[in-house]
């Protein structure tokens, strides 16, 4: 395995510094893979994707004409993250997942931010995910956002931005979990050396959310079930895996009933009260009798039953009135508003194509920017302006015109790299990183998260639907907790 001659291109490196030094955190790490004799990690890596298809970790990729089904692109090389560093991603994390819980529950009620003018109202009733059918909904404890991803960059200057917040359906998680458990078997001895921060608790602690927003007046131990679309999702192989681990029923919409505003699951000995859910299905398709009344994947009545407090829903409908990219621009706001303080990791600057001045300076500079639709996930509806043709600026330029509010633009960011296994050699790929914050009694941030890698090189894509995959992520313990 060649480490010597890595080339850091001028980007930050998680793993160098910018004269090609390891970084501190790094050397033990290093060290290992130097020792490595020729071609073992090639053959480690080659034994980790075998392990992946055996296990069935794979993710589908809608309109993919070659299968539904692939398996989910890993790299053993970890990234590594410092306690020092951690612990201000984890309080800038609490910090504004706090303010976003607070701006959607006032927005479905009493809108003090649109009355004191710091988010026009026009804005929010205009975002894709906003739901009039939630206003005067109490989610237990106030919460919308039981389960968060939200993603963070580092650009070249060594900061930390906030990239995106994923509060409807964040999914990745369950890939987190398997690639820890694929790094153990493959480097123990660094894990021990390291001291890295366990993630095995995820799904205890998931639970632990979930049975913390039951409805009021239930004594016993709540029935918690995860909600499906099914197994042609995307992410179904991580609904099944996490109802695994934490025990608890995977359900359809058609294993659920709803009777006298409570719901029913239906099992082989009758039926069984269902105190918590958690969903993976949009809020479009789950209830056909609030929301798209075609939809055969949800439960008639289940919205009911949820107002009246007979059934708890996590995430909350609703919520993902936050997740529209234009509301992103407003999150340090919100936090200066609701919070009362300066938000800890800043936002990317953003341009908002709604404003007669951004959407001027964006048209004239679309060569130079990030273009991205205001609700489209997983690397679709993007333009990567400099690696964009003169026909694609053109075709964006006119939706920009044609649609202002549904555009925003942001600087390309130079990502930061981690040395990545190309053939026989390491060579950088850009990264990005989703932690995962849970919030039921408390607000909790699990020690890692997903770091997605780009793996085509010089791609600043790092969704897995557009040539992506991830590598596991270790934060280390402070000295002092050792």
């Amino acid at each position: 395995m060649r480490v010597t001659g890595y080339d850091t291109g001028g980007f930050y490196d998680e793993m160098f510094d910018a004269e090609s030094m390891p970084r501190p955190e790094a050397q033990l790490l290093l060290d290992t893979i130097r020792a490595l004799g020729d071609g073992q990690l090639e053959r480690c890596q080659q034994a980790a994707e075998r392990i992946l298809v055996q296990l069935g970790i794979t993710f589908n990729v809608y309109g993919d004409s070659a299968g539904t089904e692939r398996p989910f692109p890993f790299d053993l090389v970890p990234r590594i993250v410092t306690a020092k560093e951690w612990d201000w991603i984890e309080r800038g994390l609490k910090q504004r997942i706090h303010a976003l819980n607070q701006f959607i529950n006032d927005i479905y009620h009493d809108q003090k931010i649109i009355k004191d003018g710091v988010i026009p109202e026009e804005i929010v009733r205009s975002a894709a995910f906003y739901r009039p059918q939630c206003v005067g909904i109490n989610p237990p404890k106030g919460v919308w956002c039981h389960i968060t991803g939200t993603d963070l960059v580092r650009h070249s200057d060594g900061q930390i931005y906030v990239l995106e917040d994923n509060l409807r359906v964040p999914s990745g998680v369950s890939y987190m979990l398997e690639n820890r458990d694929l790094m153990k078997r493959t480097f123990p001895q660094v894990f021990e050396g390291l001291r890295v921060r366990p993630v095995f608790e995820y799904p205890s602690l998931l639970l632990e959310t979930l049975e913390a927003i039951a409805p009021r007046g239930v004594t016993t131990k709540p029935v918690v079930v995860l909600l499906t679309p099914g197994m042609y999702n995307s992410a179904y192989f991580e609904h099944s895996y996490l109802a695994q681990k934490m025990g608890i029923p995977l359900v359809e919409g058609r294993d659920l009933v709803v009777e006298d505003k409570s719901v029913w699951m239906r099992t082989t000995k009758g039926l069984r009260r269902v105190h918590v859910i958690y969903r993976r299905i949009d809020d479009d398709f789950l209830d056909p009798e609030t929301f798209r009344a075609d939809s055969l994947l949800g439960v008639p009545g289940l919205v009911e039953a949820y107002r009246a407090g007979r059934v708890s829903l996590a995430n909350a409908p609703g919520n993902g009135v936050a997740d529209d990219k234009v509301m992103y621009a407003y999150v340090p706001d919100m936090i200066r508003y609701y919070e009362g303080q300066e938000p800890i990791i800043p936002n990317v600057p953003t341009f908002l194509c709604w404003r007669d001045q951004d959407r001027q300076h964006v048209l004239q500079n679309l060569e130079t920017l990030v273009v991205k639709a205001a609700n489209e996930a997983g690397g679709y509806g993007m333009l990567v302006g400099p690696h964009s043709t003169a026909a694609e600026r053109d075709a964006f330029a006119a939706k920009i015109t044609a649609q202002p509010r549904n555009y925003i633009a942001q600087p390309t960011l130079g990502l930061s790299r981690v040395p990545t296994l190309a053939g026989d050699q390491l060579e950088g790929r850009h990264v990005d990183l989703r932690p995962y914050i849970l919030y039921g009694d408390e607000i909790r941030v699990v020690p890692g998260g997903l770091t997605r890698v780009a793996l085509r090189k010089g791609s600043l894509v790092v969704n897995s639907s557009q040539g992506g995959g991830s590598k596991d992520t270790w934060v280390l313990e402070a000295e002092d907790r050792v």
